[in-house]
């Protein structure tokens, strides 16, 4: 018998197939999401789909078709789409979609990521738990499609061109200096968008050179891991950048929504340098803009906010968290340390894609290299997250807590301690796995690295 909740987690459906879950699974659970925006009087009697590049993702993406449609709702298949696609499907068309995609994960896995009409996001606490309930009862009971009641409409829909002249609408990259850039898409979907958003011969010619690295789309990942986040995934493109000569290097991950930047020496520009540089330029067009943070993004991020106008708030990690608090507080831009960016004019969501047309535009508008443009917003050393395997995780929290008496405590998403001098660090527990996340940052690098190897030693002894 499955069981949903080893799949369905805190922000979406992630799990190995066909183990964990099959065509039947996927199926049940697009009759659940159906039955769930019926009954919310959801705009639109439609059901975005679209897949990433995995050989498992049209089989799931048309079962989970057959399951909405067997509720009485339409299906717009988008067909092959970066997340980012999915989500400017749905805040342009105002229904809502499901991306069948498992992002960075290796290529046994795949998932769903759910939104309601206008890319609004859906968690536990959103609609996920009752989705995973009714999901569970129709496969607890045989079936998931009503005999006998005839299937809604399938509609087709390409909307690789909209969704790039939208984007070149919000940043224009038509003025800048020439500049070399190299893109390692990992053989994700930032191999099928970034050659129609930058250089499709349809829109305006960019002073752009791209020099791509597996843009080919092979969901079994041949090169590596389509997870920039893992240092070791950037290598490849670390090199090519320093043999071509380039300005700046892009990494996406497996489906896209999500950019990792490399400086014109192969180092690593961090993902709060990003949100800082993006949040002045939105800042600078809006001022007196909320920006939303997450609680493990350098403390850079809000100085540098307020010193541009800005007024930051802190959210939880998570993209719903993110998401719903940009929308309550009408943020125009949000940042992750996880290289998530979130646009008020991107429906609040999340797109890699137009955060990296920022960091060109930042780049190409001026005449310093990458390394020294980031250098403005890095003014803190970050140990980047470390993860260790802990039986009892609110134990080992509780006992990090209690060596530090003279730290200011905050619990908004895990454990986070400030110093007086400036140093800080999170501890928090994985959703999906026996994990704690470390994140420490301080002013200096010996700082850092003491603290650093002081709460690791206590985590995992």
């Amino acid at each position: 018998m499955t069981d949903l909740s080893q799949i369905v987690k805190a922000y979406d459906v992630r799990g190995t197939v066909p183990d964990q879950w099959d065509e039947r699974v996927a199926e049940a659970l697009g009759a659940a999401f159906a039955q769930v925006l019926n009954a919310s009087d959801e705009p639109g009697d439609a059901v975005l789909i679209g897949h990433d590049m995995r050989a498992t993702g049209p089989g799931l993406a048309a079962a989970f078709a057959a399951g909405v449609r067997a509720e009485g709702r339409a299906v717009v298949e988008l067909g092959l789409a970066s997340t980012d696609m999915l989500y400017y499907a749905s805040g342009s068309l105002g229904l809502p979609g499901a991306m069948f995609t498992a992002s960075h994960n290796p290529a046994q896995y795949n998932g769903i990521k759910l939104c309601r009409s206008g890319a609004r996001p859906i968690g536990q606490d959103s609609g996920l738990a009752e989705i995973r309930g009714r999901a569970q009862a129709l496969l607890d009971s045989g079936g998931s499609r009503p005999a006998g009641e005839p299937a809604a409409p399938v509609h087709r829909r390409d909307l690789l061109a909209d969704y790039a002249a939208y984007l070149r609408k919000l940043v224009d990259l038509s003025r800048i200096r020439p500049l070399k850039v190299v893109v390692d898409a990992g053989n994700g979907m930032g191999g099928y968008t970034v050659p129609t958003v930058l250089g499709d011969a349809a829109l305006p010619a960019l002073p752009l050179e791209i020099v791509p690295l597996y843009f080919e789309l092979d969901g079994t990942f041949p090169n590596h891991e389509a997870n920039p986040l893992d240092p070791r995934n950037l290598v490849d493109l670390q090199r090519a950048v320093l043999e071509h000569g380039a300005e700046i290097g892009l990494a996406f991950d497996g489906d896209a929504d999500r950019c990792f930047v490399v400086d014109e020496r192969g180092e690593p520009v961090s993902p709060s340098a990003i949100t800082a540089l993006v949040a002045a330029r939105e800042l600078a067009k809006h001022p007196g803009s909320t920006v939303i943070h997450n609680l493990i993004t350098s403390s850079a991020v809000p100085e540098i906010i307020r010193e541009n106008g800005g007024e930051p708030v802190v959210a939880r990690v998570g993209h719903s968290f993110i998401k719903a608090e940009m929308a309550r507080t009408n943020a125009i831009f949000g940042g992750e340390h996880s290289a998530h960016y979130y646009f008020r004019d991107f429906w609040f969501a999340d797109t890699g894609m137009l955060a990296a047309m920022h960091t060109l535009a930042a780049l190409g508008e001026q005449s310093l290299p990458l390394s020294v443009l980031a250098g403005e917003y890095e003014r803190y050393v970050a140990s980047g997250e470390i993860n260790s395997t802990v039986d009892d995780q609110a134990a080992k929290v509780a006992e990090v807590r209690a060596a530090y008496p003279e730290a200011e405590a905050d619990e908004l998403d895990g454990l986070t301690l400030r110093f007086p001098d400036g140093a800080w660090f999170n501890l928090r527990a994985s959703n999906t796995e026996p994990l704690l996340r470390l994140n420490v940052e301080a002013p200096t690098r010996e700082r850092m690295t003491s603290l650093r190897d002081e709460v690791l030693d206590r985590v995992r002894r």
